[in-house]
């Protein structure tokens, strides 16, 4: 059987736009990482580190935005940060908006959020190319590890929200085992295993919303892990035309 450990990364400072992410990392690590780990690291700190985060003082609220935000109840400004995030806007009611981003994902309010901001005001934006940042990452870190960026999703037809993978280098993203057979010899036609969200979600069980630890070692995935890139979390992304929801 295989046998997985999660180490929450701890003591990391607040982070800020232009900081060195790889060297604050390494420096908070208690062990060096290895070729086989994987580091699983939630968004908000890369995109703080990249400068992917916006003042509402500065943001002049178009008049769709606005006649969203009256309907909704919310901030106009917000609104037209979420509009400038999105490439389509797929659903529209009550108080939430949910979009398809310019990257392909679908998501609430297009992933800008102002939870962890590190100001009053702020809002942190998803990365501009997650999994660029995730090769620019595993580049710089010694060991090069495996490195995810993650963020919370929900689901549509489940209740509550789990981490999954928005950027990736280094790791499968899918274990397909279509034309494979299960334990009792019987063909497999249509099992493709999502295990980036399965390790995304799993590391996210050692930290808290209201803690302070941005970043998860996850080991016993090497027969996952690869000397190259890989394709990426983009791999794991549904095309429209596939949809069966929207």
């Amino acid at each position: 059987m295989n046998r997985i450990e999660l180490l929450p990364v701890l003591g990391l400072a607040e982070i800020k736009p232009g900081d060195d992410l790889a060297k604050l990392l390494s420096g908070a690590l208690e062990q060096p990482l290895g070729a086989d780990d994987l580091l699983v690291v939630a968004h908000k700190i890369v995109s703080k580190a990249e400068g992917s985060v916006i003042d509402l003082a500065e943001v002049e609220p178009s008049p769709r935005a606005v006649e969203i935000a009256e309907r909704q109840g919310r901030d106009a400004r917000h609104v037209e940060v979420i509009l400038q995030q999105s490439s389509e806007i797929i659903r529209d009611s009550g108080e939430l908006l949910i979009c398809r981003t310019h990257h392909g994902l679908i998501c609430a309010n297009a992933g800008v959020d102002g939870s962890n901001s590190g100001a009053d005001g702020r809002l942190v934006l998803l990365p501009r190319n997650p999994d660029a940042s995730a090769r620019s990452l595993r580049a710089a870190l010694p060991g090069r590890p495996a490195v995810m960026i993650t963020d919370s999703f929900g689901r549509a037809w489940r209740l509550g929200q789990l981490d999954v993978a928005i950027g990736l280098a280094g790791l499968e993203p899918l274990d397909d085992w279509r034309g494979r057979s299960d334990s009792e010899g019987r063909p497999l036609s249509a099992t493709l295993i999502a295990v980036a969200d399965q390790a995304a979600a799993a590391a996210d069980l050692v930290r808290t919303k209201d803690g302070s630890c941005p970043a998860v070692i996850v080991r016993g995935l090497g027969r996952l892990i690869s000397k190259d890139d890989g394709p990426g979390a983009q791999a794991l992304l549904r095309p429209p035309a596939d949809d069966r929801f929207l």
